[in-house]
């Protein structure tokens, strides 16, 4: 998807175009004894991830202001890295004394993506400078891993695809050159990359050889009368199925190394075309995907304990889900979740990652506390 960035910003505001078949709803019975959540850190600007570091560091993207940033345990926040082209920072983790992050400069000429790592020492101080592990765009300009993905009206007549205009939604087109590394995680040497331009998973060695794991399924939603109308269409397009990017937020290892992935769904990412986030898994070794969950609303970031329990941090959903068989059960409600990780007792989210119309960066770096509720095996 091109400018997720863009695209995050923007989808609050999002308009119903298309109709999807509705999702299975939030389940669960109340509990009287919420999980409890407690601010570690305020004043973010879109810290859309983080990273769980020792001794109680945490490490937090301040994204669109182009930051790296340490959280200590007392909340005290100190800039580790600012990008001196005014790139997007993202997609932070960590591993052997280790931090790694992605940045990405979207320009009409000149754009970038890279990977880059960040020594530190056995406290999570920063030892050196970053290093670029690989050139991300350089790999998308050679490989282009969707470019054999044909979106939007794939099963339509034809004869009726070539009645529909170019703009403002293409009728038809294959994957296009769009680099975004969005989300890293890093197991036995090789760092694992979710690319939301290229819409696939990557897998970067410790030398920065890069190779495709996997590219994501589209995702189809059905075309209103509503829709054709609105977008210009002519009527013939009126049932048709469009085939939506699938875009990947988060990578992470889960049990046997298997790889746990979330994913927007392409076009409006609010709950007007239904609750379509989902969440896959990804066999490293073959790269065969498999969904495991759908019907969350803005899934921007998973978190996945050493058992396999899985939760998801829905942004447009505000809210915390859990991974259960009927379908996504809420966890605890807050505003605007970006990123998720579980630190082996908790789980740590970012919050109100958007500011409000008007209203200052005040995103949170919060600690959610569910062990009373049977949860975080």
């Amino acid at each position: 998807m091109r400018r997720l960035r863009t695209v995050v910003a923007a989808t609050a505001a999002a308009t119903l175009l298309f109709s999807a078949v509705p999702a299975a709803a939030h389940g669960g019975k109340h509990d009287p004894r919420p999980p409890v959540t407690t601010d570690i850190a305020t004043g973010l600007v879109t810290p859309l991830s983080l990273a769980v570091g020792p001794r109680g560091t945490t490490y937090v993207t301040q994204n669109f202001a182009g930051l790296l940033t340490s959280v200590d345990r007392d909340g005290t926040p100190t800039v580790l890295y600012a990008s001196p082209d005014g790139a997007e920072v993202g997609g932070v983790s960590y591993a052997h004394r280790t931090i790694t992050f992605t940045e990405t400069v979207f320009a009409d000429a000149g754009s970038t993506a890279t990977v880059s790592t960040l020594r530190t020492n056995r406290s999570g101080e920063p030892v050196g400078s970053p290093r670029v592990l690989a050139d991300i765009r350089a790999y998308e300009e050679r490989r282009n891993p969707d470019g054999k993905i044909t979106y939007g009206l794939r099963r339509t007549d034809p004869a009726c695809v070539a009645q529909v205009p170019d703009v403002p939604v293409p009728a038809l087109y294959t994957g296009v050159v769009d680099a975004h590394p969005y989300a890293t995680t890093t197991s036995r040497g090789t760092t694992y990359l979710a690319d939301a331009g290229m819409n696939a998973i990557l897998s970067i060695s410790d030398r920065g050889r890069v190779r495709t794991v996997a590219v994501l399924p589209a995702q189809p939603a059905v075309v209103t009368a509503e829709a054709a109308a609105e977008l210009g269409w002519p009527d013939c397009v009126v049932g048709e199925k469009y085939w939506f990017e699938s875009v990947p937020t988060d990578v992470e290892v889960g049990p046997r190394g298997t790889l746990y992935v979330s994913t927007l769904p392409g076009g409006p990412e609010d709950e007007s075309l239904g609750a379509r986030g989902a969440v896959y898994t990804v066999d490293p070794r073959n790269g065969k995907v498999r969904q495991i969950a759908s019907g969350f609303v803005g899934a921007t970031n998973l978190a996945v304990t050493s058992k396999g329990t899985v939760y998801v941090a829905e942004m447009f959903g505000g809210r915390v889900s859990e991974v259960k068989r009927g379908g996504p059960r809420t966890v605890v409600e807050v505003p605007l979740p970006g990123g998720l990780e579980w630190d082996g007792k908790r789980l740590l989210a970012t919050t109100n990652v958007l500011p409000g119309e008007g209203q200052p960066p005040d995103g949170h770096l919060v600690r959610i506390d569910l062990k009373h509720r049977g949860h975080g095996r």
